[in-house]
């Protein structure tokens, strides 16, 4: 006798199951271009949530915890230009010239000077809009980025702004710094550079060039790739372009410093004079190095060495990975310049942060695990950062 299948019909006009309508909301063209900018404030709000309890802990208030050490700094030439600096603002030596200021770049100050400009906006809000708004642009670039690369997709870029956001030191792109807005350039400028975009990729270039110093390593990837792209192409007019407008931003600046203190290496010689820091080849980071593995002080300087050791493996696995090599020559020359610097060893977990595509090959490994096991690895990230970047900027009383 033939067995009857009985088929359950849903009546015409039924409600979907939830799992099915969460499923169409996830697919819907409106979230997945949300999705990018909704994952990086969660990552950062959770940080932020951190920060809130543990300024409670200390006796500390958020917004003064937010626009600390440089932030301090990046205000000041905000509010009154180099020559108006707020005068009690000196030095690591206590000291205070007329060159003091020239050693913080001018792109994030200027940028919340016109923000500051704005009826009614204070130049605290205004330092605090440009970081989160550059923060968004950062995550719209990791993400293409992540899309783009070999092996990349949509939920790979998705991963590697959680990560960014979710970074050790992540605390800074919610303050009065420039890492936020260095990032979102580079991240661009890399993206421009991927995509064989090279006006966009030149153009990003020069403006993280007036931003932080860091864009020597971004200079040196862009460069590269629009010298080989101009012999293989035979004549590429976009990457002749794009490489020769580069480095007009950090070659501007160091000029214009030069002038003003009448030195060729002037912007080099205020860093040497104000802060004692100078690229010595790492014996400064080594011996620091040594010294905390060997007697831990705190967590901070321990966790920093151990920053720095994950990051030279992470190099080796960008490599192994086949990782596109302007991509690892950024990120090396990132590397390279917070190693061989003798400056403040507290910094440099901070000074990792634009190293961001370190993070890429993480990104492409995790969206191959099942997705409980990325979503774990992602949440404890998350906490991880939090509590670290909390942490930094509150119980830890030196800069960073």
């Amino acid at each position: 006798m033939p067995t009857l299948e009985v088929v359950h019909v849903e009546p015409e006009g039924a409600p979907l199951p939830v799992r099915e309508r969460l499923a169409r909301a996830a697919r819907h063209r409106v979230t997945l271009a949300l999705a990018p900018a909704v994952l990086f404030l969660a990552v950062r709000e959770a940080g932020l949530l951190a920060l809130r309890l543990m300024t409670e802990r200390w006796n500390k208030d958020v917004a003064g915890v937010l626009t600390s050490w440089d932030g301090q700094w990046f205000l000041g030439i905000a509010e009154g230009g180099y020559a108006h600096v707020d005068p009690g603002l000196v030095d690591a030596f206590s000291r205070r010239t007329d060159e003091t200021p020239l050693a913080f770049f001018p792109g994030y100050p200027a940028l919340v000077r016109w923000v500051d400009g704005l009826p009614g906006v204070p130049v605290v809000g205004a330092a605090l809009a440009v970081s989160l708004v550059s923060g968004l642009f950062c995550a719209y670039g990791l993400h293409r980025l992540g899309s783009r690369v070999s092996g990349g997709s949509y939920r790979a870029g998705l991963v590697l702004v959680v990560l960014f956001a979710a970074s050790p030191m992540a605390v800074v792109l919610t303050m009065a710094y420039s890492e936020a807005t260095f990032c979102a350039l580079a991240a661009w400028s890399l993206v421009g550079v991927v995509e064989r975009r090279w006006v966009l990729a030149g153009a990003c270039c020069a403006a993280a060039g007036l931003v932080r110093p860091t864009a020597a390593a971004l200079v040196v990837a862009v460069c590269a790739a629009a010298v080989v792209a101009v012999v293989t192409r035979r004549g590429d007019l976009r990457a002749w372009v794009g490489g020769v407008v580069a480095p007009l931003g950090l070659l501007g600046y160091l000029g214009y410093v030069a002038l003003r203190t009448g030195q060729w290496d002037g912007w080099f010689a205020v860093q040497r004079e104000g802060w004692d820091s100078r690229f010595d080849g790492g014996a400064a980071t080594w011996k620091f190095a040594l010294v905390v593995l060997g007697d831990p002080r705190s967590v901070l300087e321990l966790a920093t060495v151990w920053f720095l050791v994950a990051a030279v493996a992470l190099v080796a696995l960008c490599v192994r990975r086949g990782l596109e090599w302007p991509l690892v020559v950024y990120a090396v020359g990132v590397l390279a310049m917070d190693l061989g610097s003798n400056g403040l060893m507290n910094s440099k977990a901070r000074l990792l942060v634009p190293a961001f595509t370190l993070l890429v090959p993480v990104a492409l490994a995790l969206v191959r695990r099942r997705p409980s096991t990325a979503v774990a690895v992602l949440v404890g990230a998350v906490a991880f950062s939090a509590w670290f970047g909390a942490y930094a900027v509150t119980a830890w009383q030196y800069a960073i």
